[in-house]
Parts: C-alpha cells; sequence; structure tokens
C-alpha cells in the first residue's frame, strides 16, 4: 500500500514521500481501516518537523485523523462491521491507503454525516468541546479568545453560542471579521487597529469576562489577559505566533488571574467515558443540524503532500486541508 513517510524531521513539504509499505493487519482488539479522506492539522506538520510533544521514531508515518471503512476485524472486536464508516482522531500514521486503529477508539460515522465532516469529526471539533468544557462557564457568561478565525475558534464560538455562552473573538486583521460574519459569527474585534480595546469593551458592555483563550502567543497572550475580570481564567490551547507570553505581572497580580494549560491528549485520557460520550453526541448533532460547520479548503491526493502541507499554512484559509489516497 502507498503511505506518506519521512526518514527525517524537517519541512514536511519536503521530507514527505510516498512510500509503499506493507498493508497492516489488525491484532486483537484492532481494526483495519481503508482510508477515505484525512485532514492536515497543525499538530501533524509540527510532529514531521520534529517541533511537537510527541517525536516518533524513524522512518515514521504521518497524520492523526481520518475517516475511513472498516476492512477487517481483529480478534474480540465487538460493536462494529465490515463496511462500516468510521472516524477516528487519535491514530498516528493514518496517512496512508490502510491503516490500524483500536475498536474502542474509532466513532461510527451516521449517515447523516458526509465524508468531508466525518474527517474532521474527532479532533479540532472534540478539541473545542473539550476546551469550551474545561472552561467550566455558564450560560450568560463572557469568554475572550484570540485566533477567533482559526478552525478551532470556528467551532469553539458555534459550541458556545449554541450553550448561550457569549464569545468575544479576536483577529489579528480587519479580513478576518468579515470572514467570520459570512460564517455567521460576530461579535469579533480585529486588533491590527489602536482602538481595538475599546471596541471590545462596546461588545462586551458591563458584563465580566470570566476567561479567555490564548492560541497565538507574544503580545497576542497579553491582550487576552488584558480583557480579563478579576479572578479571571487564562487558557492557553496553543501558540501559533510564538512559543513564549507576554504577559503583564500587574495584571496578573492585581487581577489575580490563573494561567492554565490546555493539551488535548491529556485532557481527554483524564476524561470519563460518560462524558467523551456526551460530548460527542452533541458534536455530531451539531454538525447534522448545520450548526456546527466543518468547512473544507482543498482536498490533495498523497501525491501533492507538499502542496497540501504548504496550502495549510496559507493565513486566511478558511476550512482544512485534506489528503486521500
Amino acid at each position: 500500500m502507498r503511505a506518506l513517510v519521512h526518514t527525517q524531521f524537517g519541512n514536511p513539504a519536503t521530507v514527505l514521500t510516498v512510500q509503499d509499505v506493507p498493508v497492516p493487519e489488525p491484532g486483537p482488539g484492532q481494526v483495519l481501516v481503508r482510508t477515505l479522506l484525512s485532514p492536515i492539522h497543525n499538530h501533524d506538520l509540527l510532529t514531521v518537523s520534529g517541533d511537537y510533544g510527541f517525536k516518533p521514531e524513524l522512518p515514521a508515518r504521518s497524520g492523526t485523523e481520518a475517516v475511513g471503512v472498516v476492512e477487517a476485524l481483529g480478534p474480540g472486536v465487538e460493536g462494529l462491521e465490515v463496511g462500516q464508516r468510521v472516524a477516528t482522531g487519535g491514530t498516528f500514521g493514518v496517512w496512508a491507503e490502510y491503516f490500524v486503529a483500536p475498536a474502542a477508539g474509532l466513532v461510527p460515522v451516521p449517515d447523516g454525516i458526509g465524508d468531508e465532516a466525518a474527517a474532521q469529526l474527532v479532533s479540532m471539533p472534540f478539541s473545542a468541546i473539550a476546551l469550551l468544557d474545561f472552561l467550566q462557564v455558564s450560560p450568560g457568561d463572557w469568554v475572550v479568545q484570540n485566533a477567533a478565525n482559526g478552525a478551532v475558534g470556528r467551532l469553539f464560538a458555534q459550541l458556545a453560542t449554541a450553550r448561550g455562552v457569549n464569545v468575544l473573538g479576536l483577529v489579528r486583521r480587519a479580513e478576518g471579521v468579515l470572514e467570520l460574519a459570512a460564517q455567521g459569527i460576530d461579535r469579533v474585534v480585529a486588533t491590527d487597529d489602536e482602538g481595538w480595546r475599546e471596541r471590545a469593551r462596546e461588545v462586551v458592555g458591563d458584563s465580566p469576562v470570566v476567561a479567555g483563550v490564548d492560541s497565538v502567543g507574544g503580545a497576542a497572550s497579553g491582550e487576552v489577559l488584558s480583557l480579563l475580570a478579576p479572578d479571571g481564567v487564562l487558557v492557553v490551547f496553543g501558540a501559533m505566533a510564538s512559543p513564549t507570553m507576554q504577559l503583564s505581572s500587574g495584571e496578573l497580580i492585581f487581577k489575580q488571574a490563573v494561567v492554565k494549560g490546555f493539551w488535548g491528549s491529556k485532557v481527554f485520557g483524564a476524561m470519563d467515558a460518560a462524558k467523551r460520550g456526551a460530548l460527542m453526541t452533541e458534536l455530531v448533532q451539531g454538525i447534522a443540524a448545520g450548526t456546527l460547520t466543518l468547512p473544507v479548503a482543498a482536498t490533495h491526493p498523497f501525491e501533492e503532500i507538499a502542496d497540501a502541507a504548504r496550502a495549510s499554512r496559507v493565513p486566511g484559509r478558511v476550512g482544512k486541508v485534506l489528503l486521500r489516497p
């Protein structure tokens, strides 16, 4: 079978190549899945470059999320059938024609959800809803997030709105406000203008902003902190611009603010099965109803991985870049 493999860490556009490798066989409790579509996530590219928290042994395959069709069941697998569509968001090495995954980590895909949405069903949507759950906010509360026009930012805003939580979104350019408005996401402010803090306060009014999400790093971390109310919580989700956060000691001291990190792998692992099931059901219902959208920017075959990797890093891109065998 064909798979994307890298023998060294580096720029994904140059180190990833299509190679012929054996088709894996499912062991006890495992399932062989034929890949239909797989999205490119930032953490996938960071893993290939060697800059993520997980560093595989080389040579290594790539990709962590996919939708596919069950081809074979390993011994002891129950509840799944050959020919059934399934999705996974935590199986390493899915950028291949076939992959093996633990049966317990596969999510059956309802008929009402297409392949493009199903390919993105787990990682980003589940990260967004788990992040919202992690904040422990209530209906009527205000939350601020930067990178509001990113994949997780869009999903977070839609999920929060469905729960009655108010979200103030921050983007780094005025075009981002219009992009989100076209998707039905409002209450967004661009920080490329000196008066953005005043506009943010106009949106929120007298309501306290009880929590903030930083996905950018650098000075943007301090921008989120500056909008928090006393006793607010700043949750660090990512570092798109800088691995170093610039925070005012005065803001932290006098607001008695709390800074917490969010790493999906740790949060998901500590979550009980009932909670995971409830959150996944909420996601599926939102996608099926159209209140939760998962746009696609482009789809590339494995042979175009260089173009696909570059496209996934284009600023202002709306929707995920997908790979197909």
